[in-house]
């Protein structure tokens, strides 16, 4: 029995030492890394840019009183659609109360002059009656009493004007309602009834009643980095992508760039914009922000390899060409003159023609 185990305890020894010497020699023995082959094609290669930006509207109006008071009447509201002249809204005139008493003393000071204009009117038409003085004097105090009564009818309405802001004689055109100046939409009305208002002066701008836009003519609005100012140009077209509207694409062409950059977070940037195509803005609103696409070149049909099989060695650049297959891959380290790339294939300008395979990526077991 004792013979018996140590002839298991010596198989198992050898076992053991045969696996062991197996394992050591086939991990001694050098591997082989298969590499993916790659033919250079001719395809289209385009450099293009992409420029963050917002949709806007190319004229955006702030509408504002032509006088101050308190809104007593708001007829739109954001979303309508406006015709140039419509009423937006109502002022109610708050008058100053040094210009109120002034206007007050023109009436009772006009009311006087008027009184006294009659009675002299009055008195001479009875003597020119009686044939006592001439015609010229009648009709000198003919004319005094009619531009006295005159004078009472205008300061009548230059204190309305100052107490409710509306003229008899113009209440149609009265200041006191505020118009639209274009025909658009109503983006914004940032003021409520019984808010005050101020017309615009030399001191401030006036109080906003109503923003109105045409929004059939948007611009895209846009920056672009200094590195890539200089390769754009008037009149390159542009594909827009909307993030809230992406079945949307928005053509544009470039209308405008910045002569001067300006600075933000270290980098130097312009600002670019762009025309919208008529047909392609329906469904757009002034804010949203959108992606510009620019197709800065093209070269169509050029040799091309994809640009991860390209060794960068400083101003330099390699691949790998297949040599032989026979017995396992054999490549040659051959140089090569690139050009253009669009971050994914990049292209051959020589070196290399389509009829040889290049070194990829190595093939996993």
């Amino acid at each position: 029995m004792k013979k018996f185990f140590k002839i298991v305890l010596w198989v198992v020894i050898a076992i053991v030492f045969i696996g062991t010497f197996v394992f050591l020699f086939l991990n001694s023995k050098p591997k082989v890394t298969t590499y993916a082959l790659v033919s250079p094609t001719d395809t289209s290669i385009e450099r293009t840019t992409v420029l963050t930006g917002k949709i806007e509207p190319r004229d955006e109006i702030d509408i504002k009183p032509q006088i101050s008071g308190i809104i007593s009447e708001i007829n739109v509201e954001p979303g309508d659609m406006v015709h140039a002249g419509d009423v937006i809204a109502r002022i109610k005139v708050i008058p100053e109360a040094s210009s109120l008493s002034s206007a007050q003393s023109r009436v009772e000071n006009a009311k006087i002059a008027l009184e006294d204009a009659t009675a002299k009117y009055e008195r001479n038409k009875t003597l020119f009656d009686k044939k006592i003085i001439s015609r010229e004097e009648f009709e000198t105090s003919e004319t005094s009493w009619k531009q006295a009564a005159r004078e009472v009818d205008a300061a009548n309405d230059a204190y309305m004007i100052v107490r409710d802001g509306v003229s008899k004689y113009n209440a149609s055109e009265s200041n006191t309602m505020v118009r639209a100046t274009i025909d658009g939409l109503i983006l914004d009305v940032p003021v409520k009834v019984g808010s005050s208002v101020i017309q615009a002066n030399t001191f401030n701008d006036g109080t906003t009643v109503a923003t109105i836009a045409d929004m059939n003519n948007l611009i895209f609005k846009g920056k672009v980095d200094e590195t890539e100012v200089g390769l754009l140009a008037m009149g390159m077209p542009m594909t827009i992508a909307v993030g809230a509207l992406p079945e949307l694409s928005p053509k544009a062409v470039i209308e405008y760039i910045a002569p001067k950059g300006v600075e933000e977070n270290g980098a130097n940037t312009f600002e670019i914009k762009a025309a919208l195509d008529i047909d392609s803005v329906s469904g757009l609103r002034a804010g949203y922000s959108a992606n510009a696409t620019v197709i800065l070149s093209r070269l169509d049909k050029v040799l091309t390899v994809p640009e991860g099989v390209v060794e960068f060695a400083g101003d330099s650049t390699f691949v790998y060409v297949l040599t032989d297959s026979t017995s396992g891959q054999q490549f040659e380290r051959r140089p090569i003159m690139t050009g253009s790339s669009d971050g994914i294939n990049i292209e051959v300008k020589e070196g290399i023609d389509s009829l040889v395979k290049v070194r990829g990526d190595a093939i996993k077991d």
